[in-house]
């Protein structure tokens, strides 16, 4: 039985990690690697990795998707470059017309209906008509604060009101999402980006509330509210991307809120900065669900950002290998769980 195929697009924190993950894995080889960054283009995955190659064929890093990609080339890619469903969609489009299946880390392709009913439609149409599936998926939107709610209620009777917390840390997180939290600029610059909306914060609340919406058949009336704040630093801080002086902006406070029938049934709490324990703050995972019987669920310190979402996309593969063709979200998919065995396993082949 022939290994899965796996092409990776993007290979910044969040693509690097893919790989480090999927070689230790049995039954899966990466075939090709595209980013566009001079420092890794036309360098070896495994070089930058510091991973021996062993016996495994070597893979240089290329800007050029379409020199890596032919159709049925692979069984998989994983799209790691973009946030917004809007941006990531030439790229998804290509690679489902080029019949892969496609993960995309994108926030907004987690439930991409919420933010953009029409591109989902295209990107179901596009996928059934070439046979293939595509995902998005991450640590968040994609499990915490929407597909573990969506699991608890299942123990409910009834549901009054559900509240989601993550009190995370960003620093695992790479250029792109350091930039649309805002960390690193002053908090004169904050006010401004939020006043010409040009910072992003958390993308996702559109994404969550709707996907634990329409999970239990709540019928939102009205958009999600959101709030946004700066968390301010008042010590030096630094991560591998990023660092902060005294004074300037550390993180982004954000909540949403959900309505049905004019009532907030549907709250999201998120406050995410790097390095947080350089302040006293611990991070930690917590869900409150009112209801019959009332939830209440706490993991702490929080479920890694990085590591998390790094894992859900590899351990999603076979799944979305096996779904029938079209846009899927993580509550059309079988539940994630660890692969400790051998990936091919898990697939089922024709």
């Amino acid at each position: 039985m022939e290994n899965i195929k796996v092409l990776l697009w993007g290979f910044g924190a969040m693509g690097s990690g893919m790989a480090e993950m999927l070689l230790k894995k049995k039954g899966v080889d990466i075939t090709g690697v595209c980013d566009k960054h001079p420092q890794r283009v036309g360098k070896s995955m495994y070089e930058l990795l510091g991973t021996p190659r062993g016996n495994r064929a070597e893979v240089i890093i290329s800007d050029d998707i379409k020199s890596l990609v032919r159709e049925g080339c692979v069984d998989i890619a994983l799209l790691a470059t973009d946030s917004f469903t809007a941006k990531a969609f030439d790229k998804i489009q290509f690679l489902l017309e080029n019949k892969l299946n496609v993960i995309s880390t994108a926030e907004e392709m987690a439930y991409p209906k919420a933010s953009e009913p029409e591109l989902t439609k295209q990107l179901n149409t596009i996928a059934k008509d070439n046979g293939v599936t595509v995902l998005g998926t991450g640590i968040n939107p994609g499990l915490i604060m929407d597909l573990l709610v969506v699991a608890l209620t299942g123990a409910c009777i009834d549901v009054d009101e559900i509240e989601a917390e993550r009190v995370n840390s960003l620093s695992p997180f790479g250029p792109a999402v350091m930039e649309e939290q805002g960390v690193g600029i002053t908090q004169e610059e904050f006010a401004e980006g939020v006043k010409n909306n040009t910072l992003a914060g958390h993308v996702g609340f559109n994404e969550s509330v709707g996907m634990i919406a329409d999970a239990i058949g709540w019928k939102l009336s009205g958009p999600v509210k959101q709030s946004m704040e700066p968390i301010v630093s008042n010590v030096f801080r630094k991560t591998k991307y990023v660092e902060v002086q005294p004074g300037n902006v550390a993180g982004c406070s954000m909540k949403g809120f959900g309505y049905v029938g004019g009532e907030e049934k549907i709250r999201m709490i998120h406050p995410q900065q790097v390095e947080p324990q350089l302040e006293g703050t611990d991070t930690g995972d917590y869900i409150r669900i009112k209801g019959t019987p009332d939830i209440h669920m706490a993991i702490k310190p929080e479920i890694p950002g990085g590591i998390g979402t790094i894992a859900m996309c590899v351990n999603m593969i076979p799944h979305v290998i096996n779904a029938r063709a079209g846009l899927k979200t993580m509550i059309d998919l079988p539940v994630p769980r660890a692969i400790l065995g051998d990936m091919r396993d898990l697939v089922v082949r024709d």
